[in-house]
């Protein structure tokens, strides 16, 4: 009995096996012989034109003044213009009749339309709807469009070198993945994989060609990045470093703006530019940030950090004197002042106004170095500032741990010491905002593709200097603006600024020392000063035909200056 059960058992199994088999000889006979013309077509467009879903990529967005969004990196929907050469009897005149929407050469066109047994050649990407309609109405045997899509920057070179762009994975080289900027930074965020159809055997053979079972992503948490970057200032930012650096031929100029209660950048990059949608035309070297990346030695405007330093330590106050003889010797190494002039018996406020390089030293041998150096690693020089940017470094301050007093004369002028400018801006933010250090970010919130949003928390900084410290070093700031800088000429009458000049030496690598002819001219200010909504750093490198930063830097600083005054009304506070 039990036999019999089992015999049946092993019949029935076979026949269900033998009929399976039946069914896809049937339907291979189907596929391969009866349909072998549909499928042998669709085969050769695959292998030619991906069936991936079009790209899509999460947004970057600006923020403007009233809080609303504009598109800073973005997808562009358009169409991909491509060749059946099979079907196309005179290349030539193919060629002719829709070169004006090539992007390729007529030479390459013709030779592509020639290919023997190539049923797709691309002839242009990015081509607008408009474009499209019009090359359907043509009616040109052998012309195939194909929906595409791409990312765009709709700012074009606006803040560009924060934005950064998107390229080919150097993994693999099949997807696109952020490769600078924000663009990078934020890569995990934005990006949105691709969604190839992964066809079923099984499905394919029994079913319809249309009906295929897809696996895909689950892409619930991507979205859209939004940024403090607000697009009118940067614009105008944009404009006037162009604008300096043209007049004056530097190598580079940049700028950034900053809230410097809460680090959030309102403003920032660096001339000579590129447009993002034209990066074929730019070098690889415009790709790079140097406000995050590069150091320099920033010279006086760290002028202040040093004056800030002994007030707070108690080595110095507002009245303190000391005679000037125009220079000092430290280590067989004598520091002048700019211009190599004594001033006699100086009060603290001068050093400032006059940027007296033998003034700091002064203080700087007052504090003594372990304190001058608590208070200058305190400031977080030579750490990186967590700015939400790839590839940022940190300054060169191993001077501060010499044991020689020349290092720390030097440093407390801004020589001897490399920094980026981001980390220069979080230090001088101090002077301003009542002594805390902040975090520099471009980043406010993420939306997600799901609607959750998710707001960005930075860390709160320590406290490096004392509240009485910063309203001290800041009431001697706008004086230097009111009374020093060009006589009080640029002075605002109902509002004050807070201010410094550099004009630093550049080292030269070959021969040691310092460049007798090349110079980083810097600049930096805050306002309202006493309760600052900004702070503007500003450099330009290598400027030619001027000597000092207070020629180059002030008018684009007080250019900058009245534009956000008035841009976001801030209310007169004298």
């Amino acid at each position: 009995m039990q036999r019999r059960h089992l015999t049946n058992r092993i019949r029935f199994l076979s026949v269900m096996v033998a009929s399976f088999g039946l069914l896809l000889i049937g339907r291979l006979y189907f596929l391969q012989i009866v349909d072998s013309k549909v499928y042998t077509d669709k085969a050769e467009r695959q292998y030619v034109h991906t069936t991936a879903d079009l790209y899509s990529r999460g947004s970057i967005l600006f923020s403007g003044k009233d809080g609303e969004k504009l598109s800073a990196a973005s997808i562009q929907a358009g169409y991909t213009l491509a060749a059946n050469p099979t079907q196309i009897t005179d290349p030539s005149a193919f060629c002719e009749k829709i070169h004006s929407y090539l992007t390729i050469d007529r030479d390459l066109c013709i030779e592509r339309a020639s290919l023997p047994k190539r049923t797709y050649v691309e002839l242009a990407d990015r081509l607008t709807t408009e474009q499209s309609t019009e090359i359907e109405a043509m009616e040109v045997d052998g012309a195939l469009l194909y929906r595409n899509q791409w990312r765009y920057y709709p700012g074009g070179s606006l803040a560009a070198r924060s934005i950064g762009f998107v390229g080919y994975s150097d993994d693999d080289g099949a997807e696109l993945r952020g490769k600078f900027g924000l663009e990078r930074q934020y890569d995990e965020v934005l990006y949105k994989k691709s969604e190839v159809l992964s066809v079923n055997f099984f499905a394919e053979l029994f079913s319809n060609v249309g009906d295929k079972l897809a696996a895909k992503e689950d892409n619930s948490r991507t979205g859209d990045i939004v940024t403090t970057l607000d697009p009118n200032v940067s614009r105008l930012l944009d404009k006037v470093l162009q604008e300096t650096n043209d007049k004056y031929k530097s190598k580079i100029t940049g700028a950034i703006i900053m809230d410097p209660n809460t680090g959030a950048i309102y403003a920032m990059n660096v001339v000579p530019s590129f447009d993002l949608n034209k990066r074929d035309e730019a070098s690889i070297d415009q790709f790079r940030n140097p406000l995050v990346e590069d150091v320099y030695e920033m010279g006086s405007i760290i002028k202040p950090l040093t004056m800030a330093a002994g007030i707070d330590s108690g080595a110095i106050s507002r009245s303190t004197t000391y005679y000037d003889a125009g220079f000092i010797t430290l280590s067989d190494y004598t520091i002048k002042n700019y211009d190599g002039k004594g001033r006699g018996t100086v009060p603290m406020q001068e050093i400032l106004n006059q940027s007296l390089n033998t003034g700091v030293a002064f203080i700087a041998d007052k504090m003594g170095k372990n304190t001058f150096r608590k208070y200058f690693l305190g400031y977080k020089l030579g750490i990186e500032s967590g700015i939400d940017l790839p590839n940022e470094a940190h300054g060169l301050v191993d001077n501060l741990n010499s044991p020689r007093e020349v290092e720390y004369a030097t440093a407390s002028f801004g020589q001897g010491i490399a920094l980026t400018p981001i980390e220069t801006i979080r230090a001088l933010a101090t002077l301003g905002n009542g002594g805390k250090l902040v975090t520099p970010h471009l980043v406010d919130r993420i939306e997600y593709a799901d609607g959750t949003v998710k707001q960005i928390q930075y860390p709160e900084g320590e406290q490096v200097l004392k509240k009485e410290t910063s309203e001290e070093i800041s009431r001697m700031l706008s004086i230097v603006v009111d009374k020093a800088l060009r006589h009080g000429d640029v002075a605002l009458p109902n509002h004050t600024i807070g201010a410094k000049t550099g004009t630093a030496q550049i080292a030269d690598p070959v021969n040691g020392g310092y460049y007798d002819d090349k110079y980083l001219h810097s600049f930096f200010g805050y306002f309202p000063a006493f309760e600052p909504r900004f702070i503007v750093f500003m450099y330009t490198v290598e400027p030619q035909g001027v000597k000092y930063a207070s020629e180059t830097l002030t008018d684009p600083f007080m250019e900058v200056t009245r534009f956000l005054i008035n841009y976001y009304s801030i209310p007169p506070d004298r």
